[in-house]
């Protein structure tokens, strides 16, 4: 049931006691507090009214944690706090006449706020072009082959290209390991809501163009803004690879801005990862929050049955003719990803263009083999930086826990070094990801302790030996 203004207005003033009691500065409570008016209580939910969407971000960006210590001490554990911008309306000035006085520079209109804004990055005049959502066309739902591994990830995605920023599913979160099709899906939900609704400005973007956007808008400071802007204007914002945000603090602070204002509208945003938030490093909590809102969900490995379907699939598009014997054999041997998987049926599909007959295509029994070998067989996997972490800590019989740690022992800090070492010679993570995972260093400490571990390697024989039976355990896990 709803309760009343005068409800609200004392929750409201509850919340208020208990915040400016844990505020240092009365001006802040007075600048960013007191204009603030309860208008709306519904359950758990309580809306209040502010002046401006800066006002609201600025509140999010600065004081999300008291705000929500309050709430909580009034409303519960459920408690919600919704914004709604308050609607000034716009005056116009008027002047005395006096025809005997000349107005050298007579005064400007005040600004009208439906003026079009503009684009930054693609052209003048967001409002009047069709911006380019960096959608790969081939990547629709109808080429993504539904199975046990993505079923509710693509009902999910389904659903939010039926009504994108309505309901529970915004921010939607996609997480799995690399090449599983999170990029496929994603760009399918971007397509499917394009061809629905076509005025909505949809963009897709990886993290680390995103990350470049923002430094070459640092560097021309007049750009900032403009990039700002440029982002809360989108519908529907898709990013790829969030955890590239790793250590990136800038980084998060803008999209952090981003994140609150779109969602606050209303408008969806879809992120992906390769893993889940609870296990992102490097992230600030109040962002790994957000990002929990809504509905996260997993893409895993394919099963046999779900990766003989991906085949049929591309061999029907692709038309061309393989046996289910052929089919059965790379799909029990390719079991790693999708992408691996595609990757196996494009070369097999080549070599029988230049092997056989072009007219007529013949795939052998004896041709997937030799490509398993060449492709599959030979190639090792990439190791998680997880992983290197727990060999490293269990050959020097430590707990996984010290990595982390501010401990300064020597042998702590040489096995952070090392395993520091082994995730940049091993991995493609970058350094900054690295460092994040790795005892929440920057990326100048990954460099300089891979530095140290390469010179002591060429100094110490007993600290080589150590590298060497490490590399060892390394490799076998593979």
């Amino acid at each position: 049931m709803e309760k009343t203004s005068l409800n609200c207005t004392k929750i409201w003033d509850k919340c208020l006691k208990i915040i400016s009691d844990n505020l240092k500065n009365d001006n802040v409570y007075d600048t960013w507090f007191k204009p603030c008016v309860a208008i709306k209580c519904k359950s758990s939910a309580l809306t209040i009214s502010v002046p401006s969407p800066y006002f609201y971000e600025h509140l999010e960006a600065n004081y999300i944690d008291l705000i929500s210590f309050a709430l909580r001490a009034v409303l519960g554990k459920d408690a919600e706090l919704h914004y709604q911008v308050q609607i000034v309306e716009t005056s116009t000035a008027t002047y005395p006449t006096n025809p005997g006085i000349h107005v050298k520079n007579p005064p400007m209109p005040f600004p009208n706020k439906n003026l079009k804004q503009l684009n930054p990055f693609i052209i003048p005049g967001l409002q009047k072009m069709e911006i380019d959502p960096q959608l790969n066309p081939n990547k629709t739902f109808g080429n993504f082959v539904e199975s046990d591994c993505n079923r509710l990830a693509r009902s999910t995605g389904l659903a939010i290209a039926e009504e994108p920023g309505k309901g529970t599913f915004n921010p939607m979160f996609v997480y799995g390991g690399s090449g599983l099709g999170k990029t496929h899906l994603v760009q399918a939900i971007g397509l499917a809501i394009k061809c629905k609704f076509p005025e909505k400005i949809v963009l897709y973007i990886s993290a680390s163009m995103f990350q470049n956007q923002y430094i070459d808008a640092q560097i021309h400071k007049n750009n900032l803004n403009d990039f700002l802007t440029f982002y809360q204007l989108m519908d529907v914002l898709i990013i790829d690879d969030i955890q590239e945000f790793a250590g990136r603090e800038g980084t998060q602070n803008i999209f952090f801005q981003i994140f609150n204002h779109l969602h606050q509208a209303g408008k969806q945003l879809i992120l992906t990862s390769d893993r889940a938030p609870v296990d992102l490093s490097g992230l600030t909590e109040r962002l790994l929050s957000r990002f929990k809102w809504g509905l996260t969900v997993e893409l895993q490995v394919p099963n046999f049955e779900a990766r003989k379907a991906i085949l049929k699939k591309k061999m029907y598009n692709d038309g061309i003719e393989m046996s289910d014997e052929i089919i059965e054999y790379i799909a029990s041997k390719v079991t790693t990803n999708i992408r691996e998987l595609e990757g196996v049926f494009t070369t097999l599909n080549a070599e029988s263009v230049y092997n056989t007959n072009k007219s007529r295509r013949v795939i052998t029994i004896e041709m997937a083999m030799n490509i398993i070998d060449r492709l599959v067989n030979s190639t090792k996997r990439e190791i998680s930086i997880d992983k290197i972490k727990r060999i490293v800590c269990d050959y020097f019989g430590l707990s996984l826990d010290t990595i982390y740690s501010k401990i300064r022992k020597r042998e702590i800090v040489q096995a952070r070094q090392i395993a520091m070492f082994f995730a940049r010679n091993m991995t493609k993570h970058s350094l900054s990801s690295i460092g994040a995972e790795i005892g929440g260093k920057d990326h100048a400490t990954v460099l300089h302790a891979c530095k140290t571990v390469e010179d002591l390697s060429d100094t110490d024989k007993t600290f080589k030996q150590h590298i060497t039976e490490i590399e060892k355990r390394i490799n076998n896990s593979l």
